[in-house]
């Protein structure tokens, strides 16, 4: 199971021991030494998995992983860590871990528990409709395995339309979901998002409910 993963660990011995562990275990894995790195790596890709040490330079883990989910980023994590205290822990936990391993540790324990999390998300993360896939880790739809290039409207528009599918949905509904109370909803944008949806699904069926909405067809 090849997973991309990102690795936070200040020690840079320990940090390559792990990656040569995980590469020969067929995962990619990006390394980065303090948790400003972290966010800074999540901003500009995206992963499968996050291993994360706690008591690391600039930005511990515990308060990377909680910036992280409150910016909606549902990425599984798991601490690789030496604490043993429970509180500690605990606040892990709280700021949305997964799992922990502490150090030292059994290398097929670590992939076990990185396996057995990533089968898990996995099989909670795929919503599917035909041929589309809505990734619900990583905020992305797939049409045939193949991630769509989406604006963030286009996103929330077919994200509605597979929620609804076979079911007509309303313009009025499709314009709450793209525009705020403070900005000005069109029918003419809506039929511009609806038409660059459709050239993206050449194999879905898009149909306009004339006077009523939008309804996808599976």
């Amino acid at each position: 199971m090849s997973s991309s993963i990102l690795l936070l660990e200040d020690d840079l011995l320990f940090a390559e021991t792990l990656i040569d562990l995980l590469e020969d275990a067929g995962h990619e894995v990006v390394h980065c030494p303090n948790g400003q790195k972290v966010l800074d790596a999540t901003y500009e890709s995206k992963f499968d998995i996050y291993l994360l040490d706690i008591n690391v330079p600039l930005i511990n883990g515990i308060t990377v992983l909680k910036e992280l989910r409150e910016s909606g980023d549902t990425t599984p994590a798991i601490f690789v860590t030496s604490h043993n205290d429970k509180e500690m822990l605990s606040n892990g936990f709280l700021s949305g871990g997964d799992d922990y391993i502490t150090k030292p540790f059994d290398s097929d324990e670590l992939l076990l528990r990185l396996n057995a999390l990533l089968r898990r998300t996995k099989r909670e993360s795929a919503e599917s409709i035909g041929l589309l896939t809505h990734d619900t880790v990583h905020k992305s739809i797939l049409y045939d395995n193949v991630e769509l290039e989406l604006s963030r409207k286009e996103y929330i528009l077919l994200l509605l339309l597979m929620k609804h599918a076979n079911s007509t949905v309303p313009k009025e509904l499709i314009a709450d979901a793209l525009w705020s109370s403070s900005e000005n909803s069109s029918e003419g944008a809506i039929r511009v998002y609806i038409n660059r949806i459709k050239q993206l699904l050449p194999n879905e069926k898009i149909e306009n409910i004339r006077g009523l909405g939008y309804k996808l067809v599976s």
